[in-house]
């Protein structure tokens, strides 16, 4: 199974930033969509944003468009996901993860691989 390492979460206020990063293998970085979810309090997880594992085709959930922005680092391996204008409804634990093959999918189950998470907490 492939291992995945988030970091980057943390406290911001409302209308900051912060920056994810998840950091996979070789392998994996080159033949899967990565994607990120998130799950809130009381929430199922939900889908937030993916690449194609070219880096060539991105997808984003409806409530984070024109706000975040994910890409692809090939030298190291990473994904990022930059967070802007923050607002308390992302508050949530944000979760890497990642499919083998080229389709990007915003169903949870359709993911093998998952990171253990990094919590984001946006303060008024």
């Amino acid at each position: 199974q492939a291992q995945l390492v988030e970091s980057g979460g943390g406290l911001v206020q409302v209308g900051g930033s912060l920056r994810l990063s998840c950091t996979a293998s070789a392998r994996t970085f080159t033949t899967s969509t990565m994607a990120w979810f998130r799950e809130g309090p009381g929430k199922e997880r939900e889908f937030v944003a993916a690449v194609d594992w070219s880096g060539g085709t991105t997808q984003y959930a409806d409530s984070v468009k024109g706000r975040f922005t994910l890409y692809k680092d090939n030298s190291n391996n990473t994904v990022y996901l930059q967070m802007n204008a923050l607002t308390p409804g992302d508050t949530a634990a944000y979760y890497c993860a990642a499919r083998y093959g080229t389709y990007i999918a915003d169903i949870p189950l359709q993911y093998e691989n998952w990171g253990r998470g990094t919590q984001v907490t946006v303060s008024l």
